[in-house]
């Protein structure tokens, strides 16, 4: 059982008999009676957001989920496929459940898919991935300001800002939650 202080970002929960994942969390400390926690939750089968209060002793059951390494093979208008590498085993999980990730999944990538109750309900790719450049525009001669950014289109076809010494055909390290630039591959 986790109490309201163990809810951080990320963190899986069960709110009746549904599993959740908190994506924004906030903490009041009141004095003598304790804190109080704001969450705002995530409903992993439906995908409704819900803000919860909790407060001081109140005891939070946490989601039983099961997370299995899969391949991802190839999408459809309306679904993407996966497999099992164990067991060759496929899943199919439909696109408003993919969401963001669409945009840094490429043929063959491995990554984790959860399982409540046996049901698939959320995909989970790695914090950081190497993607390479397809395009981007020169730098201006001259402009080594290294505050100066730019578009990079990358290989899955998503396009972040990059600083002005990238160029076409280097490889990116992209975090996933926040779309931004972390290092160039050397």
């Amino acid at each position: 059982m986790y109490g309201p202080t163990d809810l951080k970002k990320n963190v899986l929960i069960t709110l009746d008999g549904q599993p959740y994942k908190v994506v924004e969390y906030s903490q009041k400390v009141m004095g003598r009676g304790g804190s109080i926690v704001n969450v705002k939750v995530k409903n992993l089968i439906t995908g409704a957001l819900l803000p919860k209060t909790f407060k001081g002793q109140e005891k939070i059951e946490p989601a039983e989920v099961e997370n299995k390494k899969v391949q991802y093979l190839y999408r459809d208008d309306e679904k993407f496929y996966f497999m099992d590498p164990a067991n060759f085993e496929q899943y199919e999980l439909n696109a408003d459940l993919i969401g963001d990730a669409k945009d840094f999944m490429r043929d063959g990538d491995e990554m984790d898919i959860q399982f409540y109750n046996g049901t698939p309900i959320n995909l989970t790719l790695p914090k950081n991935l190497w993607l390479e450049v397809t395009y981007t525009e020169n730098a201006v001669k001259g402009d080594t300001s290294s505050a100066i950014t730019k578009d990079a289109t990358l290989e899955t076809g998503v396009v972040i800002k990059v600083p002005a010494f990238i160029k076409a055909g280097d490889v990116v390290s992209v975090d996933t939650d926040t779309y931004a630039y972390r290092e160039r591959k050397k």
